[in-house]
């Protein structure tokens, strides 16, 4: 890889971006979609680079980027994390992670064993097939990465492609789905801080911010005579995802048997960086703000970059068994969103519900662009919530992407997927005798509680 290959991948994917931006701002038909400039982005550029009309010079690295990518966002959430009064919080973040937990463990060990049971009965697909509903639905571009590079040392190379395949189908429904919900709940008074939909601010459809309604990204928290203050907070992500590099590149020369990915050693990686800030006081001159922007521009670039990385020939040779299992991902996730919401959550059990769905069909990203819809003031707490609970809850999922790939394919998958589904069942069942879900709730209940 030449040093001009990666200028000309970012100034294409930039490009596109803006193109994005540019179709979001003037075409009515994106914005009643509310459909992110990265989508079109990674649309325009599947269809007009390599794997399309071969007209965008892309080079070969382009799929490579986002296993670099998701390793900066994951090593971005411990770093600047504020200290929390968990005395007012325990209660709504606890419930958050319960959900959150819920969400993960039957997302991936829904579609695992779906999979196993039904798909594997009728198309000669690998078992670690089912994997790619949770890499994609709930992961999104980045953890279609991580887990199609681990497949991949396991012998199963599509598995990328499928990922970024399930990811990008994931927004769509995400998208769709979720402002159908929306317009129904609207409709049934279920929804606490908008009355119609059709009243929604003009930004949030044309993705362009008035100057009354701008906000900063950030405060500097260096002097610029020293450094710029994007850079310092660009350089503590930067050393954290090198670290994790040769952390990993260790582990594999000990145990080249083992495959860990380098967005779970980030992660790691990242909360021994924020525990040195602690000790050394210097967590004070890092501004959350800042890291989310990077984090947030990451994302980006990962959803873009792996929606033009999709290879059509192979997504097309398993284009049934993958429709089918589409399915029945939009299916299960709504039946998490309509009767597992509800029951979890005390106050703003839609807000909370509609933001589940988007991030169990199109990532957190969506789920934060369909709960800004609901919750365009930003009253609910369920960012704040949702931001303190997962940490709790991440090192699960690193545990399913680490090692998942693996037991799938080595004939462990019905005991992995099975692990999942029952540990959802018990913590399910031990909220329930604790006392910390909301007695059930019929549809004139919900009603009346968002009222």
């Amino acid at each position: 890889m030449q040093v001009w290959d990666f200028a000309i991948d970012l100034g294409l994917i930039s490009m596109l971006l803006l193109i994005g931006v540019m179709l979001r701002a003037k075409v009515t038909g994106i914005q009643k979609l509310f459909i992110p400039a990265s989508i079109t982005a990674g649309i325009l550029g599947l269809v007009f680079g390599p794997n399309g009309l071969d007209k965008l010079p892309f080079s070969e690295m382009m799929s490579y980027y986002p296993t670099i990518l998701i390793a900066v966002i994951f090593g971005a959430i411990p770093i600047g994390a504020a200290k929390v009064n968990w005395k007012k919080t325990f209660g709504r973040v606890r419930n958050m992670w319960v959900y959150s937990m819920l969400l993960t463990l039957l997302m991936w060990g829904g579609g695992a064993l779906f999979t196993l049971l039904l798909i594997n009965a009728v198309w000669d697909v690998p078992n670690g097939f089912g994997l790619v509903l949770g890499a994609g639905f709930l992961g999104g571009h980045g953890t279609a990465a991580a887990v199609g590079e681990a497949f991949s040392g396991l012998g199963w190379e599509d598995a990328t492609a499928l990922g970024y395949t399930s990811a990008t189908i994931g927004l769509v429904c995400s998208i769709l789905g979720g402002l159908l919900i929306i317009k129904r709940s609207t409709k049934n008074n279920q929804a606490n801080f908008i009355s119609d939909f059709e009243e929604l601010p003009n930004e949030l459809r044309t993705g362009l911010v008035p100057k009354s309604r701008r906000v900063s990204t950030g405060d500097d928290t260096v002097s610029s005579n020293t450094v710029d203050p994007l850079f310092f907070h660009m350089a503590i992500i930067a050393v954290v995802v090198m670290v994790s590099y040769f952390l990993q590149s260790w582990i594999q020369s000990i145990f080249p048997s083992i495959s860990i990915p380098l967005l779970s050693l980030s992660f790691v990686v990242g909360l021994l960086a924020q525990t040195i800030l602690n000790i050394t006081k210097a967590n004070e001159y890092v501004d959350k703000r800042t890291i989310d922007r990077i984090s947030g521009t990451a994302t980006d670039l990962i959803v873009a970059f792996g929606i033009a990385s999709i290879n059509i020939s192979v997504v097309m040779s398993y284009a049934e068994p993958l429709i089918i299992l589409f399915v029945f991902g939009v299916i299960w996730a709504y039946c998490i969103y309509r009767f597992i919401a509800p029951r979890v959550f005390h106050d703003h059990w839609f807000e909370n519900g509609i933001f589940g769905w988007g991030w169990s069909t199109g990532t957190v990203a969506m789920g934060i662009a369909l709960l800004r819809i609901v919750d365009p003031k930003k009253e609910s707490s369920t960012l704040d919530d949702y931001a303190l609970g997962y940490v709790g809850m991440v090192p699960v999922e690193i545990v399913i992407i680490t090692f998942g790939p693996m037991m799938m394919m080595t004939g462990l998958g019905f005991p992995f997927s099975l692990a999942l589904l029952g540990g959802a069942a018990v913590l399910f069942v031990i909220a329930a005798k604790t006392g910390w879900l909301v007695s059930k709730r019929t549809p004139s209940m919900m009603e009346k509680d968002s009222a």
